[in-house]
């Protein structure tokens, strides 16, 4: 080949390359790469779910935008994570309620116990107040990418706990730092013990604790079924959980580039919510099969102490922990779509889903 032939070949592989779109998802690093962690666990829904959306993201932007992934907790529990945004190590991560309240308290009014009845519900309230929360984030320096769903919330216990009369003298976890699980509790009649997540299980094992709060997936998935034997199939509330983005790193992105990523994120994230719903179905079965026996619903006498129980929590924190003005939105945006759908029947009464 002639040195001119040679030196074209070259030069048309090099504009063949500049030309070339970029893989999705790949090697290549972003100029705007956002680090995401998350403790979900590498292979888990919420992990395949980040995966394919960081992909559609960096296709949308022509590999302009993308993420780095840090599941399993490799960067410390969530408040480890929100000290590490807040210094700008970290850009984004999934938030369970915990988390979420600790920036904005007013967002833990979605957990309160009893509020819901349905699944449909959720979903109502979550998307009529989404641009609320959403400036509401931003004034504490955070985007809401999109929500997220732990999912219901059992108790799993040693001894079968049948009602709210059972669960006195048990000694229940509470997630430590969280007041609205440490005042459920005492108006249940319990002082819980404050333990951090990870020290959960060792409670179990040696006694420390005999019952705790989760999802089923969670149970399942953080191992807590293994030093447990029932499940009470009332819920006590819905544990609900977001992704956040600080809004420093949000404000870098090009103009078109941060409507892209939101767009995405939402509708992304509400596919997790969905499969996230289908995971904690699927482990209640794998719970039953692994020998947890389900206690006796509450008749309707207990469940009216249960539900008295979340209206005094709503009294004492209404002001301390958020604002009862939004409360009173919510439970008025609650009472008109259940006016609006007076035959659907609530799916978290005491079905176990």
């Amino acid at each position: 080949m002639s040195h001119v032939r040679f030196h074209t070949a070259i030069l048309l592989l090099a504009l063949a390359a500049l030309l070339a779109p970029r893989a999705a998802g790949g090697a290549d690093k972003p100029e705007y790469l956002i680090k995401f962690a998350t403790i979900a666990p590498d292979g888990s829904t919420w992990m395949k779910v980040m995966r394919s959306l960081d992909e559609e993201v960096r296709r949308a932007t022509g590999g302009e935008v993308g993420f780095k992934l840090y599941p399993g907790g490799v960067q410390g529990d969530e408040f480890d994570v929100l000290r590490k945004m807040r210094f700008g190590q970290l850009h984004a991560a999934g938030f369970t309620g915990n988390g979420l309240g600790e920036i904005l308290p007013d967002v833990r009014i979605l957990e309160l116990p009893f509020l819901f009845e349905s699944k449909d519900e959720i979903d109502y309230i979550t998307d009529r107040f989404y641009d609320f929360f959403d400036a509401a984030f931003r004034e504490k320096g955070f985007v809401l990418l999109g929500w997220t769903e732990v999912g219901y919330v059992y108790l799993f216990s040693k001894t079968p706990i049948r009602d709210d009369r059972e669960i006195k003298g048990v000694k229940v976890w509470a997630w430590q730092g969280d007041p609205l699980a440490r005042t459920l509790f005492e108006e249940l009649g319990v002082t819980p013990v404050p333990l951090s997540l990870p020290e959960v299980l060792t409670g179990l094992q040696t006694g420390m604790i005999d019952a705790v709060y989760s999802s089923p997936l969670g149970a399942l998935s953080l191992q807590w079924f293994t030093r447990v034997k029932y499940m009470n199939p009332q819920p006590l509330t819905n544990s609900t959980g977001a992704v956040l983005m600080t809004l420093n790193r949000f404000s870098r992105l090009p103009v078109e580039d941060r409507e892209k990523l939101k767009e995405i994120s939402r509708r992304y994230l509400r596919e997790l919510t969905l499969l996230s719903r289908a995971d904690n179905a699927a482990a209640i079965e794998q719970l039953m099969k692994s020998g947890i026996r389900m206690s006796e619903p509450p008749d309707s006498e207990a469940l009216a102490r249960f539900r008295a129980a979340g209206e005094r929590v709503k009294q004492r924190l209404a002001g301390s922990l958020f604002d009862p003005d939004l409360l009173a939105q919510v439970e008025k945006a609650l009472a008109d779509y259940r006016a609006s759908r007076p035959e659907e029947q609530g799916d978290a009464e005491g079905n176990g889903r």
